[in-house]
């Protein structure tokens, strides 16, 4: 039991009840929980909806849920024990295996015992008498601190199209981003998948190897997928991994997209159509995001980006044995690496299976679900089970249903009714000592997480460690930092051809979202060394309030002991 249990929801005239409160235990949440509480001292509760940690690794349990980013990569850096003592059983791992290792790191740092599961914050309001915020939890309890991180991820809530009669199918329905604990038959069934993103591209081949009576795969826009070349570590690649392990780790920390591959060439500009495959060929041997790195400039120029996507898209004519059909499973309507770059195994081969077939609703739209299935423009398409492949309000959809509320009783929902506008992707003009881990405007979902997670994790301690040592009670940037960089974001971005797309990082996938580039696309190291900057300039673009009463708690040791013992 915590040493917290004592005064759950029991916040006092002394202060509020926790120095901070945080929302999920992912990646995010755990290693802020060891940072703030066993690092520095201070009183930490985290709050996670789910009834174990793990973040998405908990939630997308669906057949083919893995990892893109490389294992050993794909893992915390900042603890050589946990590096020394964990090894990871393939290249890229699978669900169970990263749930593991979260459960692994929970249990080797004893965090388990500040995370309150099953519990899932229903409001989250500042005070500004006080100086804090009150949490507000499904269950009816109210905690208060004096700051609140959000570790929730940038893909966490699932989104369904909306479909007339969802709710009117007779079979068993899911999304892959709730998927259940206990396994699904496939058997014999009559199975579609709706989406062929990035999920989707996972789902398809393995749902298809169950045994299935009929697979139908409905696809709205055809993606780029490359081959991942998934194969087991065995312990001569443990051996090489462990003796280049702090080079490994530093080439990703210094890197544009937080892995430790470097660019192959300048530019595809000059070269000819056989120069190119010429180059591209040993990395799509490789497998993984090699290829996307193979040219520097292939988010920029045009010129470069085709001639990389007609390599892919003449790989994907070579594998699918009919024309008709491979010339659907080809995209035309987008540059590669523009939207999500999926991964895959056996992707493009399962569409030459005679139980598998597909569905272009570009030209027979889905028009309703029905008890039995789904209804097209053209027909009727009878089901045991559909699973929504559909993905997720990314970004912004989790914060928003939280009812986050700052001063004078302004909602985030109201403050980013045209878009999100943040300080760095890590704070909010109006929502004091509030801070986002992974949030819009950084580099997230176009980086290896962990590597942002870390980056973000640790700026976000060491500035609460500076604040409380300093005796500061509130920060929160100004309008004219967040203005600026929100400027800034937006600007990086139009200069890409990520804007040129449809896609989620653009919110194009919910109807009604602002049409807003939400990544900061600048580099995963132009962005550290910028927060970097930032705080060695004494928070350069925060106002900072100097604390008007004492935050502590009676009968406890003084905030920051170890630092001030030093």
């Amino acid at each position: 039991m915590s040493e917290n249990d004592s005064h759950r929801d029991a916040g006092g005239p002394d202060g509020p009840e926790y120095d901070a409160v945080v929302v999920g235990a992912g990646f995010s949440g755990l290693y802020l929980l060891h940072r703030l509480r066993d690092q520095m001292g201070l009183s930490v509760k985290v709050l996670e909806k789910a009834d174990d940690v793990g973040g998405t690794w908990y939630w997308n349990r669906y057949p083919g849920a893995r990892c893109d980013s490389e294992s050993h990569v794909y893992c915390y850096s900042f603890n050589d024990e946990l590096l020394e003592e964990w090894e990871w059983s393939e290249r890229y791992p699978e669900q169970p295996e990263v749930l593991e290792y979260l459960r692994f790191v929970a249990d080797y740092l004893d965090l388990r015992r500040d995370i309150d599961f099953e519990r899932e914050v229903t409001s989250a309001t500042f005070d500004e008498t006080t100086g804090t915020w009150e949490i507000g939890t499904d269950d009816g309890g109210r905690l208060t601190s004096q700051f609140f991180v959000t570790a929730v991820g940038c893909l966490s809530k699932p989104f369904i199209p909306n479909f007339e009669g969802v709710e009117s199918f007779e079979g068993d329905w899911y999304h892959t981003g709730k998927w259940p604990h206990d396994p699904v038959d496939f058997e014999g069934k009559r199975v579609a998948v709706i989406g062929t993103g990035a999920t989707g591209i996972q789902v398809i081949p393995e749902v298809a190897k169950k045994d299935v009576d009929h697979l139908t795969v409905f696809q709205r826009t055809p993606n780029y997928a490359v081959p991942a070349r998934n194969r087991p570590l065995g312990d001569d690649d443990w051996e090489e991994i462990q003796q280049n392990y702090d080079e490994i780790l530093e080439k990703a920390h210094d890197s544009g997209f937080g892995h430790p591959f470097e660019i192959g060439y300048e530019t595809a500009e000059d070269l000819s159509m056989e120069e190119v495959e010429e180059l591209l060929e040993p990395r799509w041997e490789e497998g993984g995001f090699r290829l996307m790195l193979t040219f520097g400039d292939l988010i920029a120029n045009p010129n470069t980006n085709e001639k990389v996507s007609q390599f892919i898209r003449d790989k994907i004519r070579e594998t699918v044995d009919d024309p008709e059909l491979a010339d659907k499973l080809v995209p035309t309507d987008h540059y590669y690496a523009t939207k999500r770059p999926p991964l895959h195994t056996d992707f493009y081969k399962t569409f030459n299976r005679e139980d598998v077939s597909l569905v272009d609703v570009t030209e027979t739209p889905i028009k309703r679900i029905t008890p039995k299935g789904v209804r097209t423009s053209e027909s009727d398409h009878e089901f045991d089970i559909i699973i929504y492949a559909t993905g997720f309000d990314a970004m912004t959809g989790t914060l928003l249903q939280m009812d986050i509320r700052g001063r004078e009783g302004l909602t985030l929902e109201e403050k980013w009714a045209e878009g999100p506008k943040t300080y760095l992707g890590l704070a909010i003009h109006g929502f004091p000592n509030m801070f986002t881990i992974t949030g819009p405007q950084s580099p997230s979902v176009l980086s290896n997480m962990p590597v942002s997670i870390e980056h973000h994790v640790e700026w976000v301690s060491d500035t609460i460690e500076h604040l409380v040592a300093e005796g500061v009670q509130l920060t929160e940037p100004t309008k004219e930092a967040e203005d600026a960089w929100t400027v800034h974001n937006r600007e990086v971005g139009e200069s890409t051809l990520y804007t040129e797309a449809e896609s989620w990082y653009m919110g194009d996938n919910v109807p009604g979202k602002p049409r807003v580039f939400t990544p900061y696309v600048g580099g995963v190291d132009v962005y550290r060394d910028t927060i970097t900057e930032v705080a060695e300039k004494d928070y350069e673009g925060f106002e900072l309030t100097e604390s008007v009463q004492n935050l502590g708690r009676k009968g406890e040791q003084p905030k920051l002991s170890v630092m001030e013992g030093d």
